[in-house]
């Protein structure tokens, strides 16, 4: 099973791909996670990476490709993979169609994960992060066991900057203005799968599963 995941901020996409991961015994592909670990070596590619995220701009499109290309060409990836956050843009996409076609790779389908923009707003303010260990909350769908407390080491649960209500608006205009094209992109190649987020975590996924067990 080959698959893309994609969807706005809060639609629960790595909550998804993990659990996809599981029950396909697949590896998935978060770009956060892998734009995170390479900035950590002291590799050519690692170091160019680190630059631009110590300036907080974007990493060029060519540097992100280069990075899948090396994963997916990866033996750990020849069976199956998810890829979670990548492509972000219809450039992105064709650059990594070109990939696809170069290495006779079959991309099954496109999980498009919908979420209303209301919807997406309410979940993101109720995101909270541990400010020692960094574990994430939800206190709608994820509460933890004692209120402002990390389940796991018992720090202080916060706010994320990025969750504030208005800079959340301002990332769904970039989301919506750069990554929205790719549904009407990948729907006319047939790949496109649209599920919708609303629901509790197991019920997204199950419709997830279900809509995929057929093309196994």
């Amino acid at each position: 099973m080959r698959l893309i995941l994609f969807g706005p901020p809060g639609a629960g996409k790595g909550t998804q791909a993990k659990k996809l991961s599981e029950r396909f015994k697949i590896p998935f592909v978060s770009m956060g996670d892998v734009l995170r670990k390479q900035s950590e070596k002291k590799t050519l590619l690692g170091q160019e990476v680190k630059k631009y995220m110590k300036k907080g701009v974007l990493v060029p499109d060519h540097l992100l490709l280069s990075m899948v290309e090396d994963l997916l060409n990866d033996e750990g990836f020849q069976e199956g993979f998810i890829l979670d956050g990548f492509p972000r843009t219809i450039v992105q996409a064709e650059a990594l169609e070109k990939f696809f076609k170069k290495t006779d790779i079959d991309l099954d389908k496109v999980v498009y994960i919908d979420l209303d923009f209301e919807e997406i707003t309410n979940r993101l303010t109720l995101r909270r992060v541990c400010k020692d260990c960094g574990s994430g909350f939800n206190l709608y769908f994820h509460p933890p066991l004692k209120k402002g407390v990390c389940d796991r080491c018992g720090g202080e649960l916060v706010e994320r900057l990025d969750d504030k209500r208005e800079v959340i608006q301002e990332r769904l205009k970039v989301y919506y203005n750069d990554t929205v094209p790719l549904v009407e992109y990948y729907e006319k190649k047939e790949k496109l799968l649209r599920i919708s987020g609303k629901g509790g975590i197991e019920e997204v996924f199950n419709n997830i599963y279900n809509s995929l067990s057929g093309i196994q």
